[in-house]
C-alpha cells in the first residue's frame, strides 16, 4: 500500500476507549497511506459512518452503550459498505462469535487484531484490499461472474483442480491428497473456489460435483500406475450427498484400489437429516467409499449422531489448529477432539497447519493426519509425485518435539 495524496486517501475510523491504542492505530494507519478519524463513544462513531462512509471501520468490543456486537448489528442498519475489522483485549471466543455475527449481518469482516498492535500484521490484513473513496475498498480478487460465464466454464471444462496434500504424522510420508476446485479463467487466470462457488446454481453446483469426481478419479488412477498410493478426498454438499445418482457417479472408482475415496461434508450438512444421513452414508460405506466430517467442532451436532454415521475420518477446524500453541482453550478441543478419534477408531485430520512447531503438539494429543500451508499448498496433479518423493518436513519436527507419535487407525 503506498502513500497517497491526502485527498485520495481512503479513510478508517477507530473506536476504542484506550486513547493510547488510538493513538497507535492512528499513526499505523498513515504510515499506510490512509487517513483516520478516531471516537471514544459508539455514536459519534456511527455518526462518523453516517457522513463520511469510511471504507474501514477499527473498533473494540468492550465499548459501552451499546456494546461492540449491538453496535455491529446498529452498522448493519445503516447499510455499512465498508470493512469492519475488530479489536482484542477480550476472550478469543467472543471476538469469534462477533466476527461471526457480523458476517451473518452482511458485514465485510476482517478478523480481530490483537492488542498490542503490529504494523505488520495491521498491513498484511488490509494488503490484499483495493482502496479508494468511491466505491468502498472490495477484495481486488473477487470479480464478479454472469451464471453465462460459469456455465461456459462448465461446458469448456475450464474447471479444473488442485491438491492440497495431506500428511501422516507417524510416518511424515504423503498419505493423501484433497481435491481443491479452481476455473482456469482464459481472460484472468487461476481462480479460487471462494469468487465462484457461491454463484452456482444448484443444477451448477451437481454438474460440478460430477466434474470434480470425474477428474479426481482419473488423477488417483494416473498416479496409481506409479505405485503411488494415495487417499483421495472430494468435498460433496447436503444436496449431493443425498442425491439418488451419487453411488453412480463413484461407482467407476479405480479397481482394486486400497486407499479410499473419501467424500468430505461438512459437520453441519452431515447432522441435517439424521436417518435419511446415515442411510446414504451406509450406502456408500458398503460400495468401498468412505465419508469424512470436515470442519469438525464449528457445528453443534449431537454426538449420538455422530455414532449413527458410518464416519471414517474427523476434520479438525482450522479455526481451533491455528492459535493452537498459545489458546488453552483451543487446546482442549483439539485434544478431545484427537481422544474422541482414536475411541472410534478412526482418521482425525488438522487442518490449517501453518507452522511446523505445532505438530510435535498434534502428534501428543493424538492426531493422525495433517495439512496445511505450512507444509504445502494446493499443487496440480503433476507435482504430487514429485512431492510423495521429497523429504517429508514432518518427521524432523516431531523428532526436534520429542513427541512420541500414535498409532494410526
Amino acid at each position: 500500500m503506498h502513500d497517497q495524496p491526502n485527498q485520495e486517501r481512503a479513510l478508517a475510523v477507530v473506536l476504542d476507549e484506550d486513547p493510547d491504542v488510538v493513538a497507535i492505530l492512528s499513526l499505523q494507519l498513515h504510515l499506510l497511506g490512509m487517513e483516520s478519524r478516531c471516537c471514544r463513544r459508539t455514536v459519534t462513531l456511527l455518526d462518523e459512518v453516517a457522513a463520511c462512509r469510511p471504507q474501514l471501520v477499527i473498533m473494540g468490543l468492550e465499548s459501552e452503550d451499546p456494546d461492540g456486537i449491538a453496535l455491529l448489528r446498529k452498522l448493519a442498519e445503516q447499510q455499512y459498505p465498508g470493512w469492519v475489522l475488530l479489536l482484542g483485549g477480550v476472550e478469543r471466543k467472543i471476538s469469534r462469535i462477533a466476527e461471526r455475527v457480523g458476517q451473518t449481518l452482511g458485514l465485510q469482516m476482517l478478523g480481530s487484531l490483537d492488542k498490542p498492535m503490529r504494523l505488520a500484521e495491521l498491513r498484511q490484513r488490509l494488503g490484499g484490499l483495493r482502496f479508494g473513496r468511491e466505491p468502498a475498498i472490495v477484495p481486488e480478487s473477487d470479480p464478479f461472474f454472469s451464471a453465462e460465464e460459469l456455465e461456459r466454464a462448465l461446458e469448456q471444462g475450464e474447471l479444473t483442480l488442485h491438491y492440497q496434500p495431506q500428511f501422516e504424522l507417524v510416518s511424515g510420508r504423503l498419505s493423501g491428497v484433497e481435491a481443491l476446485v479452481r476455473w482456469a479463467h482464459p481472460e484472468i487466470g487461476l481462480i479460487g473456489p471462494a469468487s465462484f462457488l457461491p454463484m452456482l446454481t444448484p443444477g451448477q453446483s451437481r454438474r460440478l460435483t460430477g466434474h470434480v469426481l470425474q477428474l479426481a478419479l482419473a488423477d488417483a488412477e494416473r498416479w496409481q500406475r506409479l505405485d503411488l498410493a494415495l487417499s483421495m478426498s472430494v468435498n460433496v454438499t447436503a444436496d449431493d450427498l443425498m442425491a439418488p445418482d451419487l453411488l453412480a457417479r463413484t461407482r467407476h472408482r479405480i479397481p482394486g484400489a486400497s486407499p479410499p475415496v473419501v467424500l468430505e461434508i461438512t459437520e453441519t450438512a452431515a447432522m441435517d437429516d439424521e436417518l435419511l444421513g446415515s442411510e446414504i452414508a451406509a450406502r456408500l460405506h458398503l460400495a468401498g467409499l468412505e465419508v469424512s466430517v470436515d470442519d469438525f467442532g464449528v457445528g453443534f451436532s449431537s454426538l449420538s449422531r455422530l455414532q449413527m454415521l458410518p464416519i471414517s475420518e474427523l476434520k479438525i477446524d482450522r479455526s481451533f489448529v491455528r492459535h493452537l500453541q498459545d489458546d488453552t482453550q483451543d487446546a482442549a478441543i483439539v485434544e478431545a477432539v484427537a481422544l474422541l478419534g482414536r475411541r472410534l477408531g478412526i482418521r482425525v485430520i488438522a487442518e490449517g497447519v501453518e507452522e511446523l512447531d505445532c505438530l510435535g503438539l498434534l502428534a501428543r494429543f493424538g492426531c493422525t493426519h495433517v495439512q496445511g500451508f505450512g507444509l504445502s499448498r494446493p499443487v496440480p496433479a503433476e507435482a504430487i509425485p514429485g512431492l510423495a518423493r521429497a523429504q517429508s518436513p514432518i518427521r524432523a519436527s516431531i523428532a526436534a518435539s520429542g513427541a512420541s507419535p500414535g498409532s494410526t487407525p
